[in-house]
């Protein structure tokens, strides 16, 4: 009896939560107006207060019907009582809320003489068969669905939420169910199965509203043909088999003769050939378009620095900037003695940035791809590098700026910021960077850093690549687990980069993993190993960057989540400049949620094709905190076993991928 008890309440409570659910899910809550001393009584009194005095009872009046902004019908009534403490208010609607406003008036005509409103909230009994679908069961059979339709209640007990099917085949014991929601019934009228085994089927349905369930519709029976055993159909697919084994027979037997005759026979006539090695195709060759800026333009000052493809200068441009007559430009050239692939490779590097706006990625200004020397003109970032601007702060530097002080921390939160949010614009366009580091991150005439001209500043740091079994050169140093071992390149690689960037910040552009070669850090890296905590390093940077050092690439953070880590403490500017705040980064509008699964239109009929999900299970083992001393140089390194996080996310008990992000449930808001 006690446990028969304990099981009622639960499931009232369950109702009560699942109502509020849906109610703080389908309407909108409005907020609520504060009464004045006279405000109920001069809205309501006035539409009574010219009716006749005669009646000894009461009279009542109703108001015309009108539907709420949520499509919930709303019925005024009011009744005028005299000399009775209470009445009975017939008519009303089955399970409907209603608000009751009482007031004691001295004068039947005067509202001055009436006292502030009394109310009370009430809600009707639900009506027993007011959920009971009524109307037929159609269906429509084809070669590849089953459609049922059916009609919902006219008049429900509030509303309908969702409606249940239960099915099987003659024979089958047991039903299958499935729920459709009422965003489902809106769209497709029923529901939709693949069609199956052929037989004979029986579909019984019934609707649930917010007072409960109704009542199951009697069995509805229909029939799925055998197309299989249609001799039409046999027919066309014995055909269709036939024409596509003759034609491959065909089209490969070509192909090998075609090969033969090329290998058994000489050319039929002189053979022409060109030593030229500047021949190229079509398709190669860079076109100029509206970035190309004339070299008259062009005023070159000062050399900065040597460049992977040739010098990089200082200098200026001429009206390439509306309402700029004068603009200050970095520009980079091609050494004379390169070929024309090599000038083509180098247009078509700076050619990648031509989409980029954002603030925190260096802008290209234009292009001078006639005439020669080859030109890409971009913004001049004044302070250079940032792996040059943080050795800069060293004591023993030779470029240290006199009075200069190293960066405070908000000041080391506020680059994080800047570089994550050039990369998130990156990642937004699709973009994925692959040699994220200081080196390559720019530092601007207000201190701005930004996301550097790709690929194009490699020369200047060469020491900092590795030529990994005689491929092209790679930064080891900053580059994930994955990247070295698959050549995997992704967002996720570019935050473990991000966080080795961090780490440069905080040390003032010391070289990562100091004491071991580029053959040892790349062991060292696959077989877990990671960057240890750098001197006097504060918590919440040392914490950012173990996050970006995660083992497993699906559990660290995205650009957008480490600016959400860290917009608290970003300069107001911010704001006004990023991606992250921009229109651009506007997420698009949540659905409604939906109590159905989006492949609901995709539920096989068979009841064999089911397949029963096997458990997961993995073995976590608990991170290491292997450290090894620190080498001469000051740097130290950290080891942790080759395993994820101690954490694991049960995203896939939760509509999510087994090793994703948790998702946070629906909550109801108190009743």
């Amino acid at each position: 009896r006690d446990r028969q008890l304990k099981k009622e309440a639960e499931d009232s409570e369950y109702r009560k939560t699942f109502e509020n659910y849906i109610h703080n899910e389908v309407f909108e809550p409005k907020p609520r107006q504060r009464r004045s001393a006279m405000g109920v009584a001069n809205q309501t009194l006035p539409s009574f207060a010219a009716t006749p005095t005669t009646l000894s009872e009461g009279f009542a009046t109703r108001g015309p019907d009108s539907d709420d902004a949520n499509g919930v019908e709303s019925t005024k009534i009011q009744l005028t009582v005299f000399s009775k403490e209470s009445t009975v208010i017939s008519g009303l609607r089955h399970f409907t809320s209603y608000q009751i406003d009482v007031l004691a008036c001295n004068h039947p005509t005067d509202p001055s003489r009436c006292s502030m409103a009394a109310f009370v909230s009430a809600r009707t009994m639900p009506e027993d068969k007011a959920d009971d679908i009524v109307g037929p069961i159609s269906y429509d059979v084809t070669e590849i669905t089953v459609h049922i339709k059916w009609l919902e209640p006219n008049a429900p007990n509030g509303m309908i939420i969702l409606d249940e099917v239960n099915y099987k085949k003659m024979g089958d014991t047991e039903e299958l169910h499935h729920c459709v929601s009422r965003k489902m019934y809106q769209q497709v009228g029923g529901l939709k199965l693949k069609s199956g085994h052929p037989g004979n089927y029986t579909v019984r349905i019934r609707a649930t509203s917010l007072a409960g369930n109704g009542s199951w519709t009697d069995p509805t029976h229909f029939y799925v043909e055998d197309l299989r055993v249609d001799p039409s159909n046999m027919l066309k697919i014995i055909i269709g088999s036939v024409i596509f084994i003759v034609l491959l027979i065909l089209m490969t037997a070509g192909g090998f003769l075609m090969f033969k005759k090329k290998q058994t026979q000489g050319p039929s006539g002189p053979l022409y050939t060109s030593s030229n090695p500047e021949y190229l195709s079509a398709a190669d060759m860079y076109e100029p378009d509206d970035w190309e800026v004339g070299r008259d333009k062009i005023n070159i000052l000062r050399e900065l620095g040597q460049g992977s493809f040739g010098m990089v200068y200082e200098g200026i441009a001429k009206d390439i900037v509306k309402g700029e007559p004068d603009t200050s430009v970095a520009v980079k050239t091609v050494n004379e003695s390169a070929s024309l692939r090599e000038r083509i490779e180098f247009l078509n590097k700076a050619s990648v940035m031509k989409g980029f706006t954002c603030h925190h990625v260096v802008r290209l200004m234009g292009v001078v791809s006639k005439g020669q020397p080859t030109l890409v003109v971009m913004k001049l970032m004044t302070h250079g590098d940032l792996k040059s601007y943080l050795r800069c702060f060293r004591p023993d530097s030779e470029n240290t700026l006199q009075g200069a002080r190293p960066p405070l921390l908000k000041e080391m939160i506020q680059m994080a910021a800047e570089i994550a949010d050039g990369m998130a614009y990156l990642n937004a366009k699709k973009f994925v960077h692959r040699d994220l580091a200081a080196r390559n991150c720019m530092v601007a005439q207000d201190f701005t850093v930004k996301i550097g001209d790709f690929g194009m500043t490699r020369d200047i740091y060469e020491t900092d690549y590795y030529r990994k079994g005689g491929k092209g050169l790679l930064p080891v140093r900053w580059m994930a687990p994955e990247s070295l071992k698959d050549g995997v390149f992704t967002a996720n690689s570019d935050c473990w980069s991000f966080g080795v960037v961090l780490w440069e910040v905080s040390t003032l552009a010391e070289q990562p993993y100091q004491g071991l070669s580029n053959e040892q850090v790349l062991k060292f890296v696959m077989d877990g190993g990671f960057l240890d905590r750098p001197d006097n390093c504060a918590d919440r940077l040392h914490d950012l960057m173990s996050m970006c050092w995660q083992y497993n690439p699906k559990l660290r953070p995205s650009f957008q989540e480490i600016i959400e880590m860290l917009h608290e403490d970003l300069h107001q500017s911010f704001q006004e400049v990023s991606f992250y705040y921009s229109q651009e980064n506007k997420p698009q509008e949540q659905e409604d949620f939906d109590l159905d699964m989006d492949n609901m239109e995709s539920i096989p009929l068979d009841p064999s094709s089911y397949s029963q999900r096997g458990d997961h299970s993995s073995s976590y083992s608990q991170r290491g905190d292997h450290s090894s001393e620190r080498d001469e140089a000051g740097s130290s390194l950290g080891l942790r076993q080759n395993s994820y996080e101690e954490h694991v996310p049960y995203t896939h008990m939760n509509g999510g991928k087994t090793n994703g992000r948790i998702l946070a449930l629906p909550r109801s808001s108190p009743s």
